[in-house]
């Protein structure tokens, strides 16, 4: 078994030259060496049961008060008999971040496949296992050089059956000062007016949650739109609630102390005090965040792709079942930022006795950029009970 941190498995008696190391000859190499091993995940672990707390937590922690995910007694008297999870609640069980080696060199979240194959049920209890499939260097207008590590998890249950299998993308690029290192342009934080402050406040306050009454698949008409959900402005409060519902791989205290320890490039020194603290204090702080060569305070990749896995459980109602869900990650959301997840229909089949509805989504901000791209296939019911397989 290897670890999967950013750290080397080197001695840690080592000192580490830079914090900010270009990509070397030989990086592609060592980013490729894990492929195919059993990786330990205990940095990357925040929960390993779907307690009704956990589950609840993570949905506030993106603004979800889906009650079939917050109140068990609602869940109860659901088709699945029970309070269930959100799909991208295995996040907290497992990051999906499988990038070891390339000590020094930052890592971005690039995006996940996530396939479902049973509900996540209140009290569930989950072991992991992962593993490196792939890795490629790739070029870059904000980068001149990265690499993409691409991993597999597979999420089993107590009763060993295997409920979904997740492929997550990690971009490992040198941060701001190496050189050809990551370099966003900085901006501003956006300043409303009154009106479109107004405007978000609507968007939020009518939001769409279709819960118990059924979208029936026949009902779906293919060139249709999905009623747009809206994030935002971003703010560290969003973020702090994102972190205690959804989970991280920071330490604190003497455990942080430990484990710079153990993972000496797994750490950035603070300029104002000159002491260590954990890099992705850039999600949070401005003047991290450039050092690291984004444009501000950013959100969390795993966050946004949770909020698009939001938009479907809400468009397809209590007796739905989202199969897939696949999402990339574009461009930084910084503090300031309005998100419109937005889902358009694409296609309507027949697959098995399943009714299936295939849609595609984005992300757009308050500027018109594109910041997510992806796909989705939800299972609806059907009004003829002979094809109604939804998984129980």
């Amino acid at each position: 078994m290897n670890d999967t941190g950013n750290g080397s498995t080197r001695s840690s008696t080592e000192t580490l030259a830079s914090q900010t190391p270009a990509l070397w000859e030989g990086a592609l190499e060592e980013a490729r060496s894990l492929i195919g091993v059993d990786l330990r995940r205990t940095g990357q672990t925040w929960h390993t049961e779907a307690s009704p707390d956990a589950v609840r937590h993570f949905s506030w922690g993106i603004g979800d008060e889906n009650p079939l995910f917050c109140d068990p007694s609602y869940g109860a008297s659901s088709r699945w008999k029970s309070g269930i999870a959100p799909g991208c609640f295995l996040y907290a069980i497992d990051t999906t971040v499988v990038a070891p080696k390339l000590r020094g060199i930052q890592w971005m979240y690039g995006g996940t496949d996530w396939e479902w194959f049973k509900p996540i049920r209140h009290r569930d209890s989950f072991t992991v296992q992962a593993r490196l499939l792939d890795a490629v260097e790739k070029q870059g207008g904000k980068a001149k050089s990265f690499i993409i590590q691409t991993g597999e998890v597979l999420y089993t249950n107590q009763h060993g059956e295997l409920v979904c299998r997740a492929i997550g993308h990690t971009a490992r690029t040198p941060r701001a000062s190496a050189k050809g290192g990551l370099k966003y342009e900085p901006r501003e934080t956006h300043r409303y007016t009154p009106e479109e402050l107004e405007h978000i406040a609507h968007g939020i306050e009518t939001e769409e949650l279709r819960g118990v009454s059924p979208r029936v698949w026949e009902d779906v008409v293919v060139g249709t739109s999905v009623q747009p959900m809206l994030k935002g402005p971003l703010n560290i409060t969003d973020m702090i609630c994102w972190y205690s519902g959804g989970g991280h791989s920071y330490q604190a205290h003497r455990r942080a102390t430990l484990h710079r320890l153990r993972h000496p490039a797994d750490a950035y020194v603070d300029p104002k005090t000159g002491a260590q603290d954990n890099p992705a204090r850039g999600h949070a702080e401005q003047k991290m965040a450039r050092d690291v060569g984004m444009p501000g305070g950013y959100d969390v990749g795993p966050q946004r792709i949770s909020w698009m896995g939001q938009l479907m459980t809400n468009w397809m109602g209590d007796d739905g079942f989202l199969r897939k869900l696949s999402v990339s990650v574009r461009r930084p959301n910084i503090f300031g930022d309005v998100s419109w997840c937005k889902a358009n229909i694409v296609d309507k089949r027949m697959e098995d006795g399943a009714c299936l509805v295939d849609l595609e989504l984005h992300v757009e901000n308050q500027l018109g950029e594109i910041t997510a791209k992806g796909t989705a296939v939800v299972e609806l019911p059907s009004r003829v009970a002979a094809v109604t397989v939804l998984r129980g």
